[in-house]
């Protein structure tokens, strides 16, 4: 990362985080607007994000990320997601993402399978049941609604 996408990572890290966040839809409860290179925050900047043992089929995933910003009641979150090869499962939450690297096909029980890719947007519905097969480390930018 270079110095101009670290500054630029820090100011919207600090841009998405604002105290007065307070998760209406009025302008000034809204957080400012940002802009944050994806690609560009290393993997070090990510944080561990630990999977239960159970949602573990096959490999030796390990899921990091980074929330970029939350509404003050907890029931909106945006922020970065990353996977490395292996099969899990996961219930879903209402999310709207867009894969920035690698590659998974999601698998919806009784319903789509779903393959993902560099430049894709995801809609996954709340409690949908899932199944990923990571095929490479797969980075993600996403917005959950709780």
């Amino acid at each position: 990362m270079t110095a101009a996408s670290d500054a630029s990572a820090a100011t919207a890290a600090t841009a998405a985080t604002p105290a007065s966040a307070t998760g209406d839809s009025s302008p000034a409860s809204l957080p400012a607007s940002f802009v944050v290179n994806i690609p560009g925050i290393a993997d070090t900047d990510l944080e561990p994000d630990p999977l239960d043992p159970s949602q573990i089929v096959s490999g030796e995933p390990v899921v990091t990320g980074k929330v970029l910003w939350e509404s003050q009641d907890g029931r909106q979150i945006r922020g970065i997601w990353q996977i490395t090869p292996g099969v899990v499962t996961d219930t879903e939450a209402n999310e709207l993402f867009v894969v920035v690297s690698g590659r998974a096909t999601i698998e919806v029980e009784g319903g789509s399978v779903l393959e993902v890719g560099p430049g894709d947007a995801c809609i996954l519905r709340e409690g949908d049941r899932t199944r990923w097969t990571v095929h490479e480390t797969l980075r993600k930018a996403y917005h959950i609604s709780l």
